[in-house]
């Protein structure tokens, strides 16, 4: 076999790494350049994330509680997928961070491994971006006795 005559010139990305060649040609064509803006990457990486059994919720307790008050407003647009999500997109490269609340009993480790696979998955595959970290913060774990806190007397004063 013959080998090529250009040699290849290795790219960095903004982080230092090698750049994906196969990211920068999903992107860029002859026919002009696709950006995908943050709103959608955020869609795409909270549905994901919420397909993941184990996830109570998402979001922090104060964009939770704003969430379910807006979500109660006659007319309002149903729930934010993109609550507890945050982003940051480049031209080739996106960062997420998810906020999420674990249901009790949940193997957290394994839940956050499963999450991280599926939203980098989902995201590269409907975007062509290249997902570099998928970080998780569990912020609360849901208790369905979270309501009877009554039922036992406590133990401190």
């Amino acid at each position: 076999m013959s080998q090529s005559a250009t040699p290849e010139v290795a790219e960095t990305g903004p982080n230092g790494r090698p750049a994906n060649p196969a990211v920068r040609d999903r992107l860029t064509s002859g026919e002009g350049q696709i950006s995908v803006a943050e709103n959608v990457v955020q869609k795409i990486a909270g549905k994901a994330c919420r397909e993941i059994a184990g996830v109570h919720a998402m979001g922090t307790g104060g964009t939770r509680a704003f969430g379910a008050v807006r979500e109660r407003i006659p007319g309002s647009t149903g729930p934010n997928v993109a609550q507890g999500v945050g982003v940051e997109v480049g031209e080739k490269e996106a960062a997420i961070d998810l906020d999420i609340v674990v249901d009790y009993g949940v193997a957290i480790a394994e839940l956050g491994r499963s999450i991280q696979r599926n939203v980098k998955q989902s995201v590269e595959r409907m975007t062509g971006l290249r997902v570099v970290e998928v970080n998780i913060a569990v912020d609360d774990v849901y208790l369905p006795s979270d309501g009877d806190h009554d039922s036992q007397p406590s133990r401190v004063s």
